[in-house]
């Protein structure tokens, strides 16, 4: 049997098909590491243990009655507790929704369980996916696998370190301003944040709902463009969906390096202006160094109006953030008290909300106010405009564009949480595809080992809308030259 860190979605399918193991074996072995290790690491909020197992033995007999499987059968996968599977909690790391158990599933779900594809538990996140490091839960911060010292980075920190630490063989998480490449940067891993609308929204506890996108954590690129093409597509339950026209076998399964020569890449100047930690930018150069060999053209290129994404980002999310949580009145979603006036119970359950999500929502409150909407509001979205022209002129010249995916490697915990303003930059990098609705993955640099004292530096590449397969196929690529 593989080892659980060796172990990818493609190597699970191919052992599962020639029955060197069975789907119960490897779905028990990662419960066992998970009871072995979220007592330090805290990535699970809960375990779906008993249906895990089920679940794994239908897959098993189905084998042996020699059925087809595809690549998702009886896969082990962790999911973002904000993302609803029916009759599971889903606390969006939350005391005001601690009890409340899904009525639905989400699309993604209901997506992946006609995959045949097992749910090991819930992650942990920083609450309603504010935050940078996993530190805002409710529930406890996470830790990252690599120095138990350090943040997994956020919002979905519960599924990176999952995937990092061997508890899952991949993980779904979800991306407003970074919560998916970031993480996954700091973590070893790759995390895509699709193009807006190429997944549906549908079940997810929404956040900012014109820039929440939902994807995968993975160990490689090819297990991400394998969960992207099983969750993908078009949603008669999210009016932002839309069909995407991807050939998975031929554009993503044998990526083709004469493809990979025609692209050109683009280097934003404004990236790279200084402000990165030593790690890092040595990563970045040891990743554009391998870049090169292959045989890439390269051009700097400007996007200039990305010095506002940061200010811009933090005026329409939290207004956004202020209407989408309006519902978490505490009669609905199981909270409620018997007190002797509504808003005396208005008052009492309103508290639950931690401290950052309290912030967030009276940013975005004031700036939707009547005298400011205009000055705030209004006035970040006409520079949100801007920020998706300086794309689409770039894209004019460029076909992907390679960016830091994180300022630093991954930060002690503790570190800035005094300081909101020092960890809302940990998203400089990943906001503007969030604001431009542009697909963009963060790659590790190289192969990272727990035991080596190294920390991981991830890289980012985005590119056109609905053209995931440039960056996707070009991951692969780097991924087969640093492996050799």
């Amino acid at each position: 049997m593989l080892e659980l860190q060796n172990l990818t979605i493609k190597n699970f399918y191919e052992g599962l098909k020639n029955k060197k193991f069975k789907a119960l074996e490897i779905v028990q072995a990662f419960l066992k590491s998970i009871k072995k290790e979220n007592e330090k690491i805290n990535a699970y909020l809960f375990l779906n243990e008993e249906n895990a197992i089920k679940q794994a033995e239908n897959i098993d007999l189905k084998i042996a009655q020699g059925k087809e499987i595809n690549f998702l059968n009886g896969a082990p996968l962790a999911i973002k507790d904000n993302i609803l599977i029916k009759d599971l909690p889903c606390t969006a790391s939350s005391k005001i929704l601690e009890n409340y158990i899904a009525s639905y599933d989400a699309t993604v779900i209901q997506k992946l369980k006609e995959k045949n594809a097992i749910f090991l538990g819930k992650t942990n996140l920083d609450e309603f996916a504010m935050g940078s490091s996993t530190e805002n839960s409710a529930f406890g911060p996470t830790k990252n696998p690599y120095d138990l010292e350090r943040v997994p980075g956020g919002s979905s920190g519960g599924s990176a370190a999952a995937v990092a630490a061997n508890m899952a063989i991949a993980a779904l998480g979800s991306d407003t301003g970074g919560s998916i490449r970031q993480p996954a940067s700091l973590c070893g891993l790759v995390g895509l944040k699709p193009t807006y609308g190429a997944v549906s929204r549908f079940g997810l506890i929404a956040m900012a709902s014109s820039l929440d996108q939902i994807g995968p954590i993975t160990k490689t690129v090819e297990d991400a463009a394998i969960i992207f093409e099983a969750i993908s597509g078009k949603d008669d339950f999210d009016a932002t969906s839309s069909e995407i026209n991807l050939n998975f076998k031929k554009d993503i399964l044998n990526p083709n390096i004469e493809n990979i020569k025609n692209l050109t890449i683009g280097l934003p100047k404004e990236y790279f202006i200084g402000g990165l930690d030593k790690e890092t930018e040595n990563g970045l150069n040891l990743a554009l160094e391998n870049l090169k060999n292959l045989g890439l053209k390269f051009k700097e290129i400007s996007l200039p109006h990305t010095k506002y994404a940061l200010s811009c980002y933090y005026i329409i999310m939290p207004a956004e953030v202020s209407s989408n949580l309006a519902r978490f009145d505490g009669i609905r979603y199981s909270r409620a008290y018997n007190e002797k006036s509504l808003l005396e119970m208005y008052l009492k359950n309103k508290s639950l909300f931690g401290e950052e999500t309290k912030r967030r929502i009276i940013l975005g409150t004031f700036v939707l106010s009547s005298g400011y909407y205009d000055a705030y509001y209004k006035k970040a979205q006409q520079v949100r405009a801007l920020i998706l022209e300086d794309f689409k002129k770039a894209f004019e010249e460029v076909d992907v564009i390679f960016a830091p995916t994180s300022p630093t490697i991954a930060f002690k915990i503790g570190e800035k949480t005094s300081d909101p303003l020092s960890m809302y930059l940990s998203d400089v990098f990943t906001i503007p595809a969030n604001l431009a609705g542009i697909p963009a993955i963060s790659i590790p640099v190289k192969n990272y080992y727990k035991n080596k004292n190294e920390l991981p530096v991830g890289f980012q590449l985005m590119t056109k809308h609905f053209q995931e397969k440039n960056i996707l196929e070009l991951g692969q690529v780097y991924e087969k030259l640093i492996n050799n």
